[in-house]
């Protein structure tokens, strides 16, 4: 239900708030038996295209401390640093030149992608950038694409700089290729002849990770244990290319038993597709439900091998994203709900992706000639779902969904050792700040009622993920916090003008909360 009554200004914009409220949704006080398992450590994680790696990360002499401290606040939250993924598309293009002064040079071809090089030689001291965040634990992306010798060779020299980079603790895992279910249809360029297949790819990808646990005996052989050796795999673009991952492991991909996450990669839709728009396609739960669903099914058929299934890359809209779409204030109220779906249907981890560049990018690292080096709105996001989860190294946290009746509302509660802590709500009605120049109209609310199990107190706390609208690209608090580059290099301040502390009643065991248009609020229950 909607109903309009007292302004309240949570921002700069008025907001016309409900005064009822719909019919109270009953809570679990403990964990439901049929929830998904609890979350893995650093849930919130991202993926950073290889090509764009020491931007993000700066190199020995000149660390990028903007994205360290982006990164810090989210491990503020949870309990761990963000892990991080250094792969995507042009980890299948890297070749390696030891005489090359710079970490990177990257020749662009336009008529096959203008956001990443597709030619691009690394250089030894890319591997510094492994060095400049501390307390992170990375993976790195070896190149699988190219099997000519010149891959080969370029596999052979990175694996010893790579295990030396990230040895006494820094490593994650491993990965070997990025997408090869596209190798023989990608759009930019085939690798593979029309007839590569599940057993071809399983065959190359097997002989390739035992040329890297060959090559790590010599150089780091402490990396090879069990408990320091793995793989992300087997990092297939989706579940519908060329190849099928279910048929891989028929086919003994894992026979030598080292891949630690199934890894998966996912995106709601595409940035040039027709009839992609921010209510439609973002901002619309049914949305991510539909593009989530063939990732379930996969994870099922693979579940008997008692391995998480996580999305080692994943973001709004492939290709990098659309101006206005993904890189808006709506995207990171998508990114909340598609963040917590994930997590509440079983899929343990999530890493969104980013380059410089990427319209959909959490921040940009550096100034370039096209972006601002700054935080954008897909990281308020990434701190509302951290504050979500909370502390996940202090104890275990499930999320579970409450279904909500509209397609632009979604709830989920989140259960800390098996008992319910937190709930949040996203409501994903499109309201925009900026209509062609004339003044906005009054923004209004939707009420959500929870009916709570006995026990808890009488009061709750809220923190909301608010901006002046869907469409906005700054001005975005969360719990009345900026996170902006200019205001203190991405670390938190507190602004003046926005509302926080706000704490709610429980009425006979209900609470209700007003969420305004193209918002999302967290209720802290005690």
């Amino acid at each position: 239900m909607r109903f309009l009554s007292l302004l309240i200004p949570f921002t700069h914009t008025t907001i016309v708030l409900a005064s009822s409220y719909s019919e109270p949704i009953a809570i679990h006080s403990c964990l439901p038996a049929n929830a998904s398992a609890p979350v893995l450590e650093a849930f919130v994680s991202f993926s950073i295209e290889l090509a764009f790696f020491p931007d993000f990360a700066g190199n020995l002499s000149t660390p990028n401390i903007f994205s360290d401290n982006l990164l810090n606040n989210l491990g503020n939250l949870t309990g761990t640093k963000p892990y991080i993924r250094v792969g995507g598309n042009t980890q299948d293009y890297a070749l390696y030149n030891a005489s090359l002064p710079v970490a990177i040079n990257g020749i662009y071809n336009l008529s096959r992608s203008a956001d990443y090089p597709t030619t691009l030689f690394i250089g030894p001291s890319f591997f510094e950038s492994y060095a400049t965040w501390p307390n992170t634990l990375f993976s790195h992306g070896f190149n699988l694409g190219n099997n000519q010798s010149i891959g080969q060779d370029t596999l052979l020299a990175t694996v010893p700089l790579a295990c030396k980079a990230l040895e006494n603790g820094k490593l994650y895992n491993w990965e070997l290729g990025n997408e090869p279910d596209l190798y023989s249809t990608s759009s930019q360029g085939p690798v593979r002849l029309p007839t590569w297949n599940e057993s071809l790819y399983v065959s190359e990808w097997l002989n390739g990770t035992k040329t890297i646990k060959r090559l790590l005996a010599d150089v780091c052989p402490n990396m090879t244990t069990p408990q320091n050796y793995g793989y992300l795999a087997p990092s297939f673009a989706g579940t519908n290319n060329h190849l099928n991952a279910v048929v891989t492991w028929h086919d003994d991909l894992d026979v030598d038993k080292d891949i630690r996450l199934i890894s998966s990669h996912n995106y709601i839709g595409g940035a040039t597709q027709p009839g992609v728009t921010l209510q439609g396609t973002l901002m619309n739960h049914s949305s991510t439900v539909a593009s989530i669903a063939p990732q379930l099914n996969e994870s099922r058929l693979l579940a008997n091998y008692s391995i998480p299934f996580i999305l080692g890359e994943t973001n709004s809209l492939y290709n990098e994203g659309a101006p206005g779409l993904s890189n808006a204030f709506g995207a990171a109220l998508w990114g909340v709900d598609f963040n917590l779906w994930c997590a509440s249907q079983g899929i343990r981890r999530t890493h969104m992706h980013m380059g410089t560049d990427y319209r959909y990018a959490s921040w940009q690292p550096i100034n370039t000639n096209k972006t601002t080096m700054g935080t954008k709105p897909p990281y308020y996001g990434n701190i509302a779902v951290a504050a979500m989860m909370g502390n996940i190294t202090a104890a275990n946290v499930s999320i579970v969904n409450i279904p909500q009746s509209s397609i632009y509302d979604a709830s989920y509660a989140a259960y800390v050792n098996d008992k319910l802590a937190r709930i949040a709500v996203i409501n994903m009605r499109e309201y925009n700040y900026t209509t062609n120049g004339s003044a906005p109209s009054a923004r209004s609310s939707s009420s959500y009622s929870f009916s709570l199990p006995a026990g808890y107190g009488s009061q709750v706390t809220v923190q909301r993920l608010i901006a002046n609208g869907s469409d906005a690209i700054s001005g975005i608090t969360f719990d009345g916090y900026s996170y902006n580059y200019e205001l203190d290099n991405g670390k938190p301040v507190l602004l003046k003008n926005v509302t926080r502390g706000e704490t709610l009643g429980i009425w006979g065991d209900v609470v209700s909360v007003d969420v305004p248009d193209s918002s999302a609020a967290i209720l802290h229950i005690k």
